[in-house]
């Protein structure tokens, strides 16, 4: 049975230094897990793993497809779990890192893709609803399908409320793959969770946004709409970052509004990340300002785990 270990933790946790210095004490390999990552000449808003990191340690799944194409978590599963499985048979140890909730949920549970059924007809039929009657008609329409899911749901993430209505309409054809509960039987995983106390996290994400401008992201994203055509409907323009700052040179938003987004709405996907990787009780959580005091953890656990039959 193969083994690997993941890293997983909100956005701006620093979840590629650890795993680049852990990957080196065990000789290990790394495969993303991040839905922003894999798409090439997507760089300074998706803070992509740099190419001195990448040669210190091989790197998977990042720079997988065109910012124009679509990807989506199966094909996150499949390749991912063919990289394991590469990489276990060279000898070298798996390690994940992502923040991605999707993608991890599906190495660590048996989530069966195929068996998802999908409306798009349905889809736009709710999308019209909501554009002239607003959302809380469509929190009507699901409460009566789902009236748990309609009091727990995020009322202003509309793409999400309709695919709950989606999978409350086909329930028994479908499933809600966030909160699959069979465990992987063939692999096994050790599960690390890097966090860090909250307004610490929202100001590394402060800084971390200031950055990515002064390295070039608005250019980024002018030279990406430009070369692919690139709109909000396509799914790399709906990524952080990427999306407000087309808002802005489309003119619909101030440059100063955009960053104050980007900031606002990082901080938030930092929330639901961790409320997400929450769910995990077998996770390792670690909250902790010294790098060499997580590595060290880090390592002593996946040693242990490694050589356990």
């Amino acid at each position: 049975m193969e083994k690997a270990i993941i890293i997983a933790g909100p956005t701006g946790v620093g979840k590629t230094k650890i795993s680049v210095a852990l990957a080196k004490k065990l000789n290990g390999e790394i495969i993303s897990a991040d839905s922003m990552q894999i798409y090439r000449h997507m760089n300074i808003g998706t803070a992509k793993v740099t190419e001195e990191e990448k040669r210190a340690v091989p790197h998977y799944l990042i720079d997988v497809v065109e910012p124009d194409e679509s990807y989506s978590a199966h094909d996150f599963q499949r390749a991912a779990l063919d990289c394991i499985k590469d990489i276990s048979v060279r000898g070298k140890v798996p390690i994940i890192v992502g923040g991605t909730g999707l993608y991890i949920n599906s190495l660590l549970y048996d989530m069966d893709f195929q068996s998802e059924i999908s409306d798009f007809s349905l889809r736009e039929e709710l999308r019209r609803v909501y554009e002239k009657q607003g959302e809380e008609v469509l929190i009507d329409v699901l409460r009566g399908l789902d009236a748990e899911k309609a009091n727990s749901i995020d009322k202003k993430n509309i793409k999400r409320v309709i695919r709950a209505i989606e999978i409350a309409k086909y329930k028994e054809k479908n499933k809600d793959f966030s909160i699959d509960i069979l465990p992987r039987k063939d692999m096994e995983f050790l599960l690390f969770i890097l966090s860090a106390p909250r307004q610490e996290l929202y100001h590394r994400i402060n800084i971390r946004v200031d950055t990515m401008l002064e390295e070039g992201l608005v250019e980024e994203v002018r030279n990406l709409k430009t070369k692919y055509f690139l709109t909000r409907e396509h799914q790399s323009m709906k990524g952080i970052g990427y999306r407000q700052i087309l808002d802005y040179l489309e003119g619909s938003i101030q440059k100063e509004q955009a960053i104050e987004k980007i900031k606002q709405e990082s901080r938030r996907y930092a929330k639901r990340q961790l409320t997400w990787f929450k769910r995990y009780q077998q996770g390792i959580w670690e909250e902790n300002y010294n790098f060499e005091d997580i590595l060290n953890l880090f390592y002593d656990k996946s040693t242990e785990f490694l050589m356990k039959p």
